[in-house]
């Protein structure tokens, strides 16, 4: 395993949930909205995750089914515990591989997942194979480059200040694509058309430093799988660092903004 991938632990559901579910879920309704589909059409959502991103589709978007599949069998399993929905099921499953038949879905939506995937490409032409003739594709990534997810961008900032080499594990240098050019240029080599993007922002707010930092230890994500990873020690002087040098308000909360690139197109 790589030293670039080997923090990418995404098995414990609800570990993910407190470190970046909480965030996706904050997001996803702002995606959909922008997205703007019709109602009662066929979904896919490739990456289910927890499924905070399903949860807003079926109350957002009025699907007549919803097809979940995400690689963890963790994520999975607490998807199906969250959304009892008669309209969703949810499978383990490869997206760079869907056990789906050839244009049999009106919409494929896709959160936060794209940028893990080794063959991108491939998925995209995956996701378009499964779309009905002028479906819908759509998803969104965290800014990385541009340090759009600033509590991030903070954790690894300390980290890399006490530890140079972390600097190889950061996603900012992992996907230097997530910018809306190279997301646009990737869509379009997939054979989609009608390509369009949007800057979308949360507000990511943290109630004190131990709301802050907890998710960090949990082992679920490549920051927290980094962290989990340091010997007690070193694991305390991050601990100290971040405490020490991130912005509180009067009442003790910790403010950032996350801001991903949306993306859709439409299948010829």
């Amino acid at each position: 395993m790589s030293t670039t991938t080997r923090h990418d632990a995404w098995q414990e559901g609800d570990s993910y949930d407190a470190y970046m579910g909480r965030w996706s879920r904050a997001i996803a309704p702002l995606f959909l909205d922008w997205l703007d589909v019709e109602e009662g059409g066929d979904w896919l959502e490739v990456g289910c995750g927890t499924g905070a991103l399903s949860a807003a589709i079926l109350d957002r978007c009025a699907p007549g089914s919803l097809i979940g599949i995400d690689a963890s069998a963790g994520f999975v399993a607490t998807a199906r515990r969250a959304v009892a929905d008669a309209r969703a099921t949810f499978e383990a499953g490869d997206a760079q591989a869907l056990a789906l038949p050839t244009a049999s879905r009106d919409v494929v939506v896709s959160g936060l997942v794209l940028n893990f995937l080794p063959e991108r490409a491939w998925a995209l032409a995956e996701m378009r194979r499964v779309l009905r003739p002028h479906g819908t594709l759509g998803f969104y990534v965290w800014d990385y480059p541009g340090g759009g997810l600033g509590f991030l961008h903070a954790f690894w900032t300390a980290a890399v200040a006490l530890d140079p080499a972390a600097a190889d594990l950061t996603e900012e240098r992992r996907f230097p694509f997530c910018t809306r050019d190279a997301l646009v240029a990737l869509v379009q080599s997939a054979g989609l058309t009608n390509v369009t993007t949007q800057a979308i922002e949360v507000p990511t707010l943290f109630r004190d430093f131990d709301d802050y930092w907890h998710p960090f230890t949990l082992g679920a994500g490549p920051a927290p799988g980094y962290c989990a990873s340091l010997a007690p020690p070193q694991r305390e002087a991050l601990r100290a660092r971040l405490d020490r040098d991130l912005p509180r308000a009067a009442d003790g909360s910790i403010a950032f903004t996350a801001r991903a690139w949306a993306v859709k197109a439409r299948a010829p």
